[in-house]
């Protein structure tokens, strides 16, 4: 029986084998090494029934965008693991728990991964701590494993995240090494300091994380850029009294798909109204088409992608573009770091609390490993740096090291 690795993400999804020689292979998904961590319903009438279908990952997508106004897409699973105030939803009629929409995520990416759930020894990932503001992290193991066997999977170990990327990154070790792991997903950060003997199990020595990550600093570009185009921080008057804009209109703007729930009558109704006695009326009227017209996957595709060159260049412009909504806003950097400065002080928190945990000073720490796509982001490589000095922090394998690391555990462990 093969051993899988499957580090089960908030945004993506990697799968990779051991192979008989010892390597690892990650799994390739229409050219990607990544699978989107997505579903999306609908229905179809056949004569006098009406079936349910489905897709996962970039078809997910694909069926989304394809007819977005009767549809059901649903995203970021994993942060409602650790979540007990999430029981079950309701798709088309039909009753959902979250794990059983996991296992319904999880026999997808099987099946394009090219194996069988019940043919695989499985090692998957979890946080040190999942995402929410009251998680509770064993709950969250417990709802994952459930998951997992309700997909098939009748072998599988779990293993935190940040060990999986240590044990990658070991392979390239010689000596005796202790590692501070930093592993940066789409909804969590998670820190794990490891030690590394040729020849010997590794030693986990500390652990610490936070639920948050590259969402949220997509989130803080989205407050600061976005929303004041869409009427955030106006005013409209009532009785010669001016009132500011409901600020639950933008609550929905922290997950792009979920916009598609202000996309009722009742909702739009009353940002019309509001709107029509707006100082600027044409914002929320553009909030509006917004919604009407499903545009947040590409707002948030705009958003990301200025994110992305902020990790490698001074300034991004950011563009967005739909009906009478044009937006062209040069992003600086510098503004860009002081936006997410809290979100670093949590990270720098957890940094400090997985070395507390070790017991370790940072000159203790050998060698610095950062993975996960937030880790390019120049802001969160300042916190190592400056801690362990950049001759120790290396990188490599953003995307797979995790998964990868996971089947090495597998091998290890069995």
């Amino acid at each position: 029986m093969q051993n899988v690795g499957i580090d089960f993400g908030t945004t993506n999804t990697v799968v990779a084998f051991l192979q008989e020689d010892g390597s690892v292979r990650s799994v390739g998904f229409l050219n990607d090494e990544v699978f989107r961590s997505v579903l999306c319903f609908w229905t179809e009438r056949t004569g006098a029934s009406q079936l349910l279908r489905h897709e996962a990952g970039p078809g997910a997508v694909a069926a989304y965008l394809d007819d977005p106004l009767d549809s059901r897409l649903i995203l970021s699973m994993k942060t409602y693991l650790a979540q007990r105030s999430f029981t079950e939803t309701r798709i088309f009629g039909r009753r959902f728990t979250l794990q059983s929409l996991i296992a319904t995520f999880l026999r997808a990416l099987a099946e394009a991964a090219g194996f069988a759930p019940g043919g695989v020894r499985a090692t998957i990932g979890r946080p040190v701590r999942f995402a929410g503001e009251f998680a509770d992290d064993e709950f969250g193991e417990g709802r994952l494993r459930e998951a997992f066997a309700e997909a098939g999977f009748a072998d599988v170990t779990v293993a935190l995240e940040p060990e999986g990327a240590g044990w990658r990154f070991s392979r390239r070790l010689t000596a005796p090494t202790t590692v501070l792991v930093g592993d940066f997903g789409g909804g969590t950060s998670d820190f794990s300091v490891l030690r590394f003997i040729p020849g010997e199990p590794v030693q986990p020595l500390g652990h610490a994380g936070v639920g948050l990550a590259g969402d949220v600093f997509d989130q803080r570009i989205i407050e600061r850029v976005i929303c004041p185009h869409l009427g955030k921080g106006d005013t409209y008057r009532i009785m010669d009294t001016d009132l500011p804009v409901p600020p639950e209109y933008y609550a929905a703007f922290a997950r792009w798909h979920r916009l598609s729930l202000m996309r009722n009558p009742r909702t739009l109704r009353e940002i019309a109204e509001v709107a029509r006695k707006a100082r600027h009326p044409e914002r929320l009227e553009a909030l509006i088409t917004l919604i009407t017209d499903e545009q947040g996957f590409a707002l948030y595709q705009a958003v990301s992608a200025a994110k992305m060159t902020l990790s490698s260049e001074a300034a991004a412009e950011l563009r967005f573009s739909h009906a009478s909504l044009d937006i062209a806003e040069t992003i600086g950097r510098a503004a860009f770091e002081d936006w997410i400065a809290p979100d670093l002080a949590r990270m720098a928190g957890a940094i400090d609390e997985a070395l507390a945990d070790a017991g370790l000073a940072p000159p203790d720490i050998d060698q610095v490993f950062l993975t996960g796509g937030t880790s390019f982001v120049p802001a969160v490589q300042s916190l190592f740096t400056a801690r362990f000095g950049a001759e120790r922090v290396a990188a490599g394998g953003e995307l797979v090291s995790v998964a990868e690391g996971l089947a090495l555990i597998g091998a290890q462990a069995r």
